[in-house]
């Protein structure tokens, strides 16, 4: 994408949020002082009173910034876009920026990424718990370093349609009853194998299918493709991480968009301008 193309769509977001930030007219949020100045940078506010600067990004996850904005944007138009994501080791590259600066706001986008919860899965969906990461040294077994993650697709067709996953701490009815019921309609047509800690769920889902997951997973070939994909993304693009959640919120994000092309960039800065600042130690 052009820089005339990323500024315009800058442009227009701002401009949108600007007209709903001060909708009802400008307040200071420091004195509640009505009169204002221009800020000095594109739409901000300066209170005539206190001389506090207000922006549309303030208060968002753009909220104080302090590298230029328009790479700031960019880092989220290549987070949204890249085919198979980015790391924060190419934004640097890409964009001469610190690679911890880019790996911090990278986690601020990857929070707008989040799901809503608006859009539960429905039809047929197939569930299923998978290990991801590597054994410990000199341990046999599942080990420490494995963290354990369930994953909900909805199928349409011989394909995947939206997918949706959760890191929880044991695969067990309390836990995985929790994901299903944030992700998937009560009516929809469920097949899981024949883990125990699914049988329970069948009085919320009365759809609940328990079937043998055949001879290596031959009865969810969907599901089992969809879980070998998303290990080779994250061992591929960003090899080893901490907080495995934000990067399946990433992973499905982008996967549940993918028809979007660059219109995922635009329902991403959305999403950033609407959602609270986020503070991490990097």
């Amino acid at each position: 994408m052009s820089f005339s193309i990323v500024f315009r769509q800058i442009i227009n977001v701002l401009h949108i949020y600007r007209q709903k930030k001060w909708k009802n007219g400008y307040i200071c949020p420091k004195c509640s002082h009505t009169h204002y100045c221009a800020g000095g940078s594109l739409y901000s506010r300066q209170c005539t009173r206190c001389k506090h600067i207000d922006s549309p990004t303030a208060g968002t996850l753009f909220h104080k910034v302090k590298f230029p904005l328009l790479k700031a944007f960019y880092i989220v138009y290549f987070v949204a876009t890249s085919k198979k994501g980015i790391s924060s080791t190419e934004l640097s590259r890409k964009l001469w920026l610190r690679q911890k600066t880019c790996w911090y706001f990278k986690r601020k986008v990857m929070k707008a990424m989040e799901s809503s919860g608006n859009h539960l899965l429905h039809g047929n969906v197939d569930v299923d718990e998978f290990f991801v990461g590597g054994q410990e040294d000199g341990k046999k077994g599942r080990g420490k370093k494995k963290k354990l993650v369930v994953l909900a697709i909805e199928k349409t067709g011989k394909g995947i349609s939206r997918m949706y996953g959760k890191e929880i701490a044991k695969a067990d009815s309390k836990h995985l009853g929790s994901f299903m019921k944030e992700t998937i309609d009560t009516k929809a047509n469920i097949k899981t194998d024949k883990w125990l800690g699914y049988r329970p769920l069948k009085n919320t889902f009365k759809n609940l299918l328990q079937i043998d997951s055949g001879k290596k997973g031959g009865n969810f070939p969907e599901i089992h493709r969809a879980i070998m994909l998303f290990k080779s993304w994250l061992r591929g693009i960003h090899h080893s991480v901490n907080d495995l959640q934000a990067y399946i919120d990433e992973y499905t994000y982008r996967f549940n968009r993918h028809l979007m092309k660059t219109a995922t960039f635009e329902n991403l800065i959305r999403r950033m301008i609407k959602a609270k600042p986020y503070y991490l130690c990097a």
